[in-house]
């Protein structure tokens, strides 16, 4: 009979998400992972293959966590469709000025170090962003059916130029810009979108 495994793979997977997401791919070696989740090298290969699988595996982790969040911003039911918008990107923009190390998005690590030669994570960087487009796509169209949006609006367009702004916006934090700047540029994106009509008086 196999010896039961004596870690928690879901605490595993979660702190070398972390590590992966402060030091990134490269600079990241199977010792530095050994000593955040407390694997000798053997469990760790016999666990996890090897150091590009646990990266996948992370990566998975939190893109499957990101999601969660869009769909959590972008299906309150307590806010109309353009309430739901504009909380989710002021609160982005909220998150990344309040990012004060600079840590980034893993997603956006992910693709600027890996995806050019990286197929398996090319292929969830995608998925995620696709997913999140369409996240986008889906709540213009409702504001657009509740009329707070124009309805001559490409949805699918407009949801990209924000999918842009919000990435953009991340990058420019990351790379030292003020936060106040970057909450000039989500209050610029959010006068974009067009503002809610007014009734008339």
């Amino acid at each position: 009979m196999a010896r039961p495994r004596k870690f928690d793979e879901d605490e595993v997977i979660a702190a070398s998400r972390d590590l992966f997401w402060d030091q990134g791919y490269e600079a990241t070696s199977v010792d530095d992972l050994g000593a955040v989740t407390g694997l000798g090298r053997g469990s760790f290969y016999k666990a996890f293959g090897d150091k590009h699988s646990l990266f996948v595996r992370s990566l998975e982790l939190y893109c499957a966590q990101m999601s969660e969040v869009i769909q959590a911003d972008l299906h309150n039911p307590e806010l109309s469709a353009y309430d739901r918008l504009v909380a989710h990107i002021r609160g982005l923009a909220a998150a990344m000025a309040s990012d004060t190390d600079r840590r980034g998005c893993l997603v956006a690590k992910s693709a600027d170090e890996l995806c050019p030669a990286d197929a398996e994570v090319a292929k969830r960087v995608k998925r995620t962003l696709d997913g999140w487009l369409r996240e986008l796509t889906a709540t213009i169209a409702a504001a657009q059916a509740d009329g707070d949006i124009p309805a001559g609006t490409d949805a699918k367009a407009l949801a990209s130029l924000l999918l842009a702004v919000l990435r953009g916006m991340e990058a420019l934090r990351k790379g030292g810009v003020a936060a106040s700047t970057v909450k000039a540029a989500a209050e610029q994106a959010i006068t974009l979108i067009t503002s809610p009509v007014s009734e008339a008086s």
